[in-house]
């Protein structure tokens, strides 16, 4: 399948957060989106606070029809409410590589 769409955010917990932001993203409902090809969590290293994310979407329409809808909206809604500020996003398309957990 391939990917058309994606992007790179970062976010940081608040303080001690870090963990249940990364369980709460680990259930998100993207994962089950078949327009989702790639939902990669990861952390700093050195501040377990700090979480990334990757995403990859067949197409730009796919990953904003999945944003506009209820369930999704109330996930970013309930994710604001463990972040401390505005997360970052970057312009990223994933191409290929690895992934094995």
């Amino acid at each position: 399948m391939s990917v058309e769409h994606g992007f790179h955010a970062t976010m940081t917990a608040r303080p001690g957060k870090g963990d249940e932001v990364i369980e709460f993203l680990l259930d998100a409902p993207s994962l089950t989106n078949d327009d989702c090809v790639v939902f990669l969590v990861g952390r700093s290293a050195a501040d377990p606070d700090v979480v990334h994310v990757t995403e990859g979407w067949t197409t730009a329409e796919a990953h904003s029809a999945f944003f506009a809808s209820e369930e999704a909206q109330a996930l970013v809604a309930k994710l604001q409410t463990l972040l401390a500020g505005e997360s970052t996003y970057v312009d990223e398309v994933p191409v290929g590589g690895k992934a094995a957990f």
